[in-house]
């Protein structure tokens, strides 16, 4: 009977998962971290790790495979004793234990159980969707002293204009703006004459066009007719607290892109909106149901992508 994707369950929403007769897997948050050589940014994360001495049965762990199973609690603890009992044979034989979604678990020169915990998953539900974070150094153009010494170095000589000196008389000025005088005088007085004739017959087409579409209207005394009224019901699609998360995008194009696509193959697929680092997010389905959502998470994961994550709103 294999129990590692029950531990797996268990760890998203407890921080101790007991295999009875064996040891405990332990969950711990650990915050956001920045790796200042590789300007690497993590974001928080739960970290598994193993306690053989918490080997006392707390009844977590078959109480939650008995209720997905629907079978006796008695029956259950004793397989999962059996499961224990046979991990340890295993480990004592110098064989190592691969548990999926958890870690890996050997013994050491000592006879000490060492264990290497699964890095791929995040078990801080508060974190899914975000994965590290490599920032680029920008790169500002600096302004090379070479080239300021050679911008002083190039010499501006203004050269003044030479303007000659007019040989027409003064009266000629004086002729020239009287007669400047007059052409607008006559030609203010032709523009206004123009737009005065303009401007009646622009009111006599005004009146002929109001009479003509007054003879040619009909009046009716009858009140207009009353259409029925049409009752439309839209059924909208009632989102759960926990999201299958398929993908975030920085641009919204591409999750409009990723949703039809997922629509063609069958699923419920939605546009949830942008989380706080402005990314658009792309959901498979939404429950209501958390264990739904989980189990509907690991099918996901198992056939369809490992990246899935699950959201959970509060």
């Amino acid at each position: 009977m294999r129990i590692d994707s029950y531990i797996e369950e268990l760890l998203y929403d407890y921080n101790c998962v007991v295999v009875p007769g064996f040891g405990a897997f332990l969950a711990h948050g650990k915050s956001a971290e920045f790796d200042a050589k590789t300007n690497t940014l993590v974001p928080p994360t739960k970290t598994v790790s193993f306690n053989a001495q918490l080997s006392k049965n707390d009844g977590l762990l078959v109480s939650h495979i008995a209720k997905v199973k629907h079978l006796g609690y008695e029956e259950l603890l004793q397989e999962v004793e059996n499961e224990g009992e046979l991990w340890n044979k295993k480990l004592n034989q110098g064989e190592s234990i691969e548990l999926y979604g958890v870690g890996k678990l050997w013994l050491n020169e000592n006879q000490k159980i060492q264990f290497q915990p699964e890095n791929k998953i995040n078990y801080l539900t508060s974190s899914f969707g975000l994965s590290a974070f490599t920032a680029t150094p920008i790169q500002r153009e600096v302004l090379k002293e070479e080239v300021e010494e050679l911008e002083e170095k190039i010499p501006f000589i203004i050269t003044p204009e030479k303007r000659e000196e007019s040989s027409f008389r003064p009266w000629l000025k004086y002729a020239a703006v009287l007669l400047i005088s007059l052409s607008l005088g006559v030609t203010s007085y032709n523009t206004y004459t123009d737009f005065q004739q303009k401007q009646i017959a622009a009111q006599q087409d005004a009146q002929q066009e109001i009479s003509r579409h007054i003879q040619e209207a009909t009046f009716f005394e009858s009140a207009p007719l009353e259409l029925p009224s049409i009752n439309i019901k839209v059924n909208k699609k009632q989102l759960g607290k926990h999201h299958v998360i398929a993908g975030a995008f920085r641009i919204e194009k591409n999750a409009e892109k990723k949703v039809r696509l997922l629509k063609e193959k069958g699923y419920n697929a939605f546009y949830l909106g942008t989380n706080k680092f402005g990314l658009h997010q792309v959901a498979y389905d939404s429950f209501e149901n958390p264990k739904e959502a989980l189990s509907y998470l690991r099918k996901i994961k198992r056939t369809v992508s490992a990246d899935a994550w699950l959201l959970s709103e509060k």
